[in-house]
């Protein structure tokens, strides 16, 4: 609004009547048509009948306390415990002979050095490379009896059901090279004008003496399957060492189930998630709670409502302040809702020997386990939280 606007809006307060020789026509056809009010006419016309209410109204009305129990879901948090993969999978079959072929293929496309880039002419270690080689016929030790230079170097594929392409037969001829033994017979190397025997060295001490070769032996790898695995000890960490492995204890009801326990106080799913690792498996484990959501939920109602006496819990300090003047509060309870934390362990081992849920047993169980163990409708919440391997 403009200076002039304003002088017209002063003028019309004072005189209470708008001339037409004082302001312009537009600001007094403005300032003339008030806008309507309904709602707020009304409401005031309606506020000015309304009856002064009585005086008992205005009395204190004292709050309605509930005698019944409180009716809610029983809220559980649940931490999913996994030991992740310390091996790779084993491969199939086709990746066997695919990376076979890719190691035969660069055998035969790339350009190799002389061997005399590695070995002085007519030295022991020429010798020893000229007596393998012949055996192998190539430089790799691990693709078998292959002359990738040779008239059959395009015939770099195996046939079906050759061992050239298994992982343990690449190991031990890797492992029988180092040892000085030829990859495709088992002949121990040694000098055959001594018979396997070597004069000591020494010329001054013990001069004449022979002792028998030292033999080299290679420390071979560890198998993929362990003790655990052969004895079906579902208690160990150390079988099925390349899939994911999941706790599970068996409740006081007689089920299988991940650890869970209610949520006390004003912890959250996270707090209570580390909680119930310590109360139910013991303290001997390193674990780590990934995150502070929980990665799904089982809801399951019961048959009949249960009554639930609420308690404090002793780890949780906000549990007895939130309880204080309600111990024993009775509860009814129509089902339960468990929310699930992905956890993960480091180190140790579970113990439910002193747990304080009433557990009498513990397993470590991959995803096809998991699904014998647990019931139908437990298994439809979680299966899609279990990785399969």
């Amino acid at each position: 609004m403009n200076a002039g606007q304003k002088s017209a809006r002063r003028i019309a307060a004072s005189n209470g009547h708008l001339p037409r020789d004082t302001i312009c026509t537009s600001c007094r056809h403005r300032l003339s048509h008030q806008p309507r009010r309904h709602a707020a006419t009304a409401a005031a016309a309606a506020e000015e009948q309304l009856p002064p209410p009585p005086q008992q109204a205005m009395q204190h009305i004292p709050p309605v306390t509930a005698k019944a129990p409180a009716k809610a879901y029983r809220l559980l948090a649940s931490p999913v415990l996994s030991r992740p993969p310390l091996l790779t999978r084993e491969l199939t079959s086709f990746e066997k002979a695919y990376y076979l072929y890719q190691k035969r293929l660069n055998e035969r496309l790339a350009q190799p050095f002389s061997r005399y880039f590695y070995y002085k002419k007519g030295t022991p270690g020429d010798v020893e490379w000229k007596r393998k080689a012949k055996a192998r016929q190539t430089a790799a030790r691990d693709i078998g009896v292959y002359n990738a230079y040779g008239r059959e170097g395009w015939n770099d594929e195996v046939l079906y059901g050759d061992q050239t392409a298994e992982p343990e037969n690449q190991v031990d001829a890797l492992i029988r090279d180092a040892e000085g033994k030829n990859i495709v017979d088992d002949q121990p190397v040694g000098d055959a004008d001594k018979d396997g025997e070597a004069v000591t060295g020494d010329a001054t001490v013990g001069e004449g003496q022979r002792r028998e070769l030292q033999k080299i032996e290679v420390e071979r790898p560890m198998p993929r399957m362990t003790e655990a695995d052969r004895a079906n000890d579902v208690r160990s960490l150390s079988r099925k060492l390349d899939r994911s492995l999941y706790l599970l204890v068996k409740n006081k009801e007689g089920r299988w189930r991940f650890p869970e326990d209610r949520v006390y106080g004003r912890e959250n799913l996270h707090q209570a998630a580390e909680r119930i690792l310590i109360q139910s498996c013991g303290i001997n484990m390193n674990t780590w709670i990934v995150g502070n959501h929980p990665v799904g939920h089982h809801a399951y109602t019961y048959a009949l409502p249960i009554l639930s006496k609420l308690a404090a819990n002793k780890l949780v300090p906000t549990s007895a302040a939130a309880r204080r003047g309600e111990e024993g509060e009775e509860r009814e309870e129509f089902g339960e809702k468990a929310f699930f934390m992905k956890a993960r362990i480091m180190a140790g081992q579970a113990d439910v020997s002193k747990n304080e849920y009433g557990h009498s047993e513990f397993q470590w169980l991959a995803k096809e386990e998991v699904k014998k163990a647990v019931t139908p409708g437990y298994w439809s919440s979680v299966r899609n939280m279990l990785a399969e391997r």
